[in-house]
């Protein structure tokens, strides 16, 4: 791929960040063979300062090769599976290589980019979690809900993708959004809410909880009378998840953020 686009006449670069933190964040440089992919990318990735990809010291590159040849394709095996471009990370390398059309696949690469930044905003003190946010006047809460109980309040969401960063300095999601409406959402939040959608009588609408009961909760979930593990993304690829519940813990005592499980199986109202 780099030999490809080593050989191209006109190269396209966009520098851009996962996470606002400056302190935590994972920057990224994309080079593209097209502006088409830069485009795209750019409303992904957050804007950083000039040259602070250049100054950082583990940065991660996106090389996008949108006019590679068919023949890589068969080297590699793809066949007709390759048709529409295909995704590879390179996690030594900290680099991801989106070739084809693979680039407008935007959920596939926010996947692949969240894979590999998590060791780095986790290296620098930031928490990547699963999780959204909601922003309502002052407050910025940061809320935990399985995918199915999230659908009939998306509208309330700061972003549809499930993906935040908690650091020493406030929360913000992983990804650009257009839905903040000129709100900074960048603070420690207000309140860290649970959510589940639980039919059985054994959860109350709303329950505040200890820091070690959210963790627990966070880690083993309960809906319907099962133990359903929810609140947190399915085979991350860097931190174990008996340590992310270990580190929200010890996250929740130090910055003392009110904690409650909400069983919105009644409708979005507890929530709200």
């Amino acid at each position: 791929v780099t030999t490809h686009i080593s050989s191209i006449s006109n190269i396209f670069v966009h520098d851009g960040a996962i996470g606002l933190s400056p302190e935590s964040d994972a920057k990224v440089r994309v080079i593209s063979d097209s502006p088409s992919a830069i485009l795209s990318l750019s409303r992904v990735l957050w804007e950083t300062p000039t040259r602070a990809v250049s100054h950082d010291s583990c940065p991660l590159t996106v090389y996008t090769a949108t006019s590679i040849s068919t023949a890589v394709e068969d080297i590699i095996g793809l066949g007709a599976q390759g048709n529409n471009g295909f995704i590879a990370a390179d996690i030594e390398r900290s680099s991801l290589i989106l070739c084809g059309k693979a680039f407008a696949d935007i959920n596939g690469t926010k996947l692949a980019l969240t894979a590999l930044s998590e060791p780095v905003i986790f290296a620098r003190g930031g928490l990547p979690l699963s999780a959204r946010l909601l922003v309502s006047c002052d407050s910025v809460v940061l809320l935990f809900a399985p995918e199915n109980a999230i659908q009939s309040y998306s509208d309330l969401l700061v972003s549809a993708d499930a993906g935040v960063v908690l650091s020493p300095q406030g929360v913000a999601p992983l990804f650009q959004t257009k839905k903040l409406g000129g709100i900074n959402p960048y603070r420690i939040p207000s309140a860290v809410i649970l959510a589940t959608s639980d039919s059985s009588g054994t959860i109350p609408s709303i329950s505040k909880l200890s820091p070690g009961q959210a963790a627990y909760h966070f880690l083993a979930g309960y809906q319907n009378g099962e133990f359903v593990p929810a609140y947190y993304a399915k085979g991350s690829s860097y931190i174990g998840v008996l340590d992310l519940a270990k580190t929200l813990l010890s996250k929740l005592k130090q910055y003392q953020v009110p904690t409650f499980l909400v069983n919105v199986d009644g409708g979005v109202e507890n929530i709200t």
